[in-house]
């Protein structure tokens, strides 16, 4: 016996944007041809203030950097990657002030962050309004495993130094203790944790526009962002969320306009809230509903009722049957919404395989080589998620009888279309630079190895009384100059294409050729880095071989050169005043501290520096008094710092105020106890 059929009316998304619905109209309709009415999707109202709001956010960024070039000292970049310093190393700034206020605020108000504050996203957006210009929506790639890539890079970023410290450290690395809390708000050097312009430039490229042509809106946001992995999960337990009133029609409006992938529709007719995490609170499913039954409300959370909900309204919908009467999409009784997929449990753990190689390859989380071919890792996540669905997408080409991606067709009736030769062609060359990037990396790990194996200390390398390297260590000296020459760029022979690692790898190859015993040929290397572009490294390094040579009139005047330049050169700086100090060059040495710290006033290491010099070498009670006031500047600064405390005590000794002294000894006690040093200078401070 036939099965009665019956029509159930579903909302279709018109390619103009408009909604089809087979129910009766609601206000805005008109005619779309045959008889068939067209319920027209309204301009959302909430687009253009967020990108007023977005817009401000990238003017606000780019005023930061002006100030900064300007003045040069400014707040510490407001970026949440900048609060790895808190977990890492206890250093409270500014980018950890806005994480923790980011996380703060999504547990009560959901996942706004995202939608109202991210300069990512705001790319993302131009991205699908200029696909949407040229007629193409970007479609959602579904993945089920790759989804809990965004969360693993969170822990490994903000968790694992945690754990780290606490439970494998105490083992391995016992020297390594919690420092405690410190602020550090202000900066001078701005950019130090910033990648740069050759990187920064693809990154924004692949993932603010690629990501989204790729995976859909909001690409980066679901398979490549760390900070989504822990705004997800707090948006499930936020009482703020989209909400629905009985004036809901079902028609769809709200999902095709939502950015985020979220089926809106779906949602709230199952739920009576949007539970997805994705939801980013751009409120344009709410101006655009045409009965206004959409609103942002608090209630009960995602986690305490969605759930259960989901399992109440799947069980009414497994006992219902297939006959079970339906009133339209979104009717309440309709089992949960069910996720969509493109791929098999067997191509996700294949996919979620390669996934890791290709992060591994490209970002390379083991050593510290300058030879390595590596990228950030928020840039590494974007080329992850991009070659993993171009890997899948060349899969579907070869074995799908019919496949197109927008309006490339790929494969049609079983033969490969000229779009899909060139797709393949493309993901080949993106796999082939990817194990590029792999082998460039182990060869640079390799160099490492070898490098690190020279265990005698630089200053008795690169010194005129160097001492011979014994066999074994000349041999992997010779090996790490092997291996740095084939990591290095082509024109020098080696295997590298990726730009500004050579300067690395030189300042390496000088060092081995130092230690071998070869200083003209290490001399040439780093004086052809110095005549290519004055850096810091390269200073100090220059600096360092001519006195092996015995040319220390020339070194030392390299290096005032160097430092009144560039004042900010703090490390060539301080091995200046330290070797002034050597060989009893007390005023000259105070003379540089004080120049380099009025030439930067407020940075803090300057003040540092003077304030001990002062102290340890100053040659009247004036200079003293004025080094202890400057420690404590440097303690209203970090007064959580023991050494600070403990300079300041050498200063009162030496200015005869000793009660003064042992006050500040026990401070530097209570920041560090157990300390040796600190307990020895105790006990001589109150000794009769």
């Amino acid at each position: 016996m036939a099965r009665a059929q019956r029509s159930i009316p579903l909302p279709v998304i018109a390619a103009s944007g408009g909604c089809r619905s087979g129910g009766g109209q609601a206000r805005g309709q008109r005619s779309g041809g045959r008889g068939t009415p067209v319920n027209e999707v309204r301009k959302s109202r909430s687009g253009p203030r967020r990108a007023i709001v977005l817009g401000i956010v990238q003017l606000l960024m780019i005023a930061h950097v002006v100030q900064w070039l300007i003045t040069g000292t400014t707040l510490t970049p407001v970026e949440p990657s900048e609060s790895m310093e808190a977990v890492k190393n206890g250093v409270i700034n500014a980018g950890a002030i806005l994480f923790a206020a980011a996380l703060a605020s999504t547990a009560i108000l959901g996942r706004w962050f995202c939608g109202w504050g991210c300069h990512v996203v705001m790319l993302q957006d131009a991205c699908a309004w200029l696909l949407g210009k040229a007629g193409i929506r970007p479609r959602p790639f579904r993945s089920r495993l790759l989804l809990w890539v965004p969360l693993l890079m969170a822990l490994y970023m903000f968790v694992w130094p945690v754990a780290y410290r606490l439970a494998i450290a105490p083992f391995v690395q016992p020297e390594l203790r919690w420092p405690g809390w410190t602020w550090h708000l202000v900066t001078g050097d701005f950019w130090a944790t910033f990648p740069g312009w050759l990187m920064g430039v693809p990154f924004l490229a692949i993932c603010g526009f690629l990501t989204v042509y790729f995976l859909g809106m909001k690409g980066y946001c679901t398979y490549g962002c760390p900070y989504g992995g822990f705004f997800a999960p707090l948006d499930e337990v936020a009482p703020a969320r989209i909400r629905v009133t009985d004036a809901c029609e079902h028609c769809g409006h709200c999902t095709a306009v939502c950015t985020s992938n979220v089926r809106v529709h779906e949602e709230v007719a199952a739920y009576g809230m949007v539970v997805d995490s994705g939801c980013m609170k751009c409120m344009d499913c709410v101006s655009v509903c045409p009965k206004d039954a959409l609103y942002f409300g608090f209630g009960a959370s995602n986690a305490l009722t969605a759930r259960s909900g989901a399992a109440t309204a799947s069980r009414a919908g497994d006992s219902a049957g297939e006959g079970a009467e339906q009133g339209g999409l979104g009717a309440k009784g309709l089992a949960a919404p069910r996720a969509r997929q493109d791929l098999t449990w067997p191509q996700e753990i294949a996919l979620a395989a390669l996934a890791a190689a290709v992060f591994m390859s490209v970002y390379f989380p083991f050593g510290t080589s300058p030879a390595r071919a590596t990228v950030p890792l928020l840039f590494a996540s974007g080329i992850t998620a991009c070659v993993a669905f171009m890997v899948w997408t060349s899969w579907r080409t070869l074995t799908a009888p019919n496949a197109s991606f927008h309006r490339i067709a790929l494969v049609r009736s079983g033969r490969i279309a000229r779009g899909g030769w060139g797709w393949l062609a493309v993901t080949a060359l993106a796999l082939a630079a990817v194990v590029h990037a792999a082998a460039i990396n182990v060869i640079g790990w390799r160099a490492e190895r070898a490098d690190m194996a020279i265990t005698v200390p630089d200053e008795r390398i690169v010194s005129a009384d160097r001492v011979e390297l014994p066999a074994q260590m000349r041999a992997e000296a010779e090996r790490a100059l092997r291996l740095y020459a084939l990591a290095g760029p082509v024109e020098g022979g080696g295997l590298g294409i990726y730009p500004g690692r050579e300067r690395m790898i030189a300042l390496r190859r000088a060092r081995l050729l130092a230690a071998l015993g070869d200083f003209p040929a290490a001399e040439s290397v780093v004086r052809g880095l110095w005549d290519e572009r004055p850096e810091e490294p390269v200073a100090a390094a220059l600096v360092r071989l001519l006195a092996a040579q015995g040319r220390d009139a020339e070194g030392e005047a390299l290096a005032d050169a160097a430092v009144r330049d560039h004042p900010t050169w703090w490390r060539l700086a301080e091995e200046r005043i330290t070797g002034l100090l050597r060989v009893g060059r007390t005023d000259e040495a105070i003379a540089m501290a004080r120049a380099r710290h009025a030439a930067v006033p407020d940075e803090l290491l300057g003040m540092r520096r003077l304030s001990m010099v002062l102290i340890e070498h100053g040659n009247s009670p004036d200079e003293v008094e004025e080094g202890v006031r400057l420690v404590d500047r440097t303690i209203e600064i970090d007064p959580r710092n023991p050494n600070a405390w403990r300079v300041r005590a050498m200063g009162l000794v030496r200015l005869e105020r000793r009660e003064d002294a042992i006050a500040a000894v026990k401070r530097a006690l209570e920041l560090a106890p157990g300390d040796p040093g600190l307990e020895e200078a105790l006990r001589a401070l109150s000794a009769p």
